[in-house]
């Protein structure tokens, strides 16, 4: 049982008291139950922070999908090579409309590409339902961070269309230059 006790003793001096007086006592024990009461009810009650995860759909390993022709103008190649470089291009590698350059990660960098990108290609198709595709290519030699820095731009600039592609051994070969 908890207690706090208020009141003194005379000391055993050996004084003449005129009065006694009687020592008060609080008991604290409602007060602890109440405590744990309270601390084990909002414990259970708190919802815990969830891990967050980017949804990322992958084809089965197996399947067999058909090409997809898409227009050269709606298409944005990002590559992701080691050391934190990124180049990027439009259209294909063999005829790029526009020459593959060397950009950087954050809001100076890819993502005013991206976000440039997003604003000009349905002017440019003349439709709004046909926006960017950013195809992203990552080399072997390349980190993880970097293309979760990628794939968070996507998010960030809610690009709807993207898809990560194995590179091929020339735009590899351009990402050493």
């Amino acid at each position: 049982m908890a207690e706090l006790n208020t009141g003194g003793d005379d000391g055993g001096k050996g004084k003449k008291v005129r009065s006694k007086k009687q020592n008060s006592k609080v008991d604290l024990t409602a007060m602890v139950d109440l405590a744990f009461l309270l601390i084990t009810f909002f414990m259970l009650t708190t919802s815990l922070s969830k891990p967050q995860s980017m949804d990322l759909g992958m084809p089965e390993k197996d399947s067999k999908i058909p090409p997809i022709l898409i227009a050269d103008a709606r298409t944005l190649t990002i590559l992701v090579g080691e050391n934190n470089t990124l180049k990027t291009y439009m259209g294909q590698f063999a005829s790029p409309i526009e020459a593959p350059t060397s950009t950087t990660y954050g809001k100076d960098g890819i993502r005013k590409k991206i976000l440039e990108k997003v604003v000009s290609v349905p002017v440019t198709m003349g439709d709004p339902k046909k926006g960017l595709i950013v195809i992203i290519k990552a080399s072997k030699k390349s980190n993880y961070k970097n293309l979760v820095d990628v794939l968070d731009e996507m998010a960030i600039c809610k690009v709807p269309t993207y898809a990560i592609v194995d590179i091929e051994k020339a735009e590899d070969a351009l990402l050493k230059n």
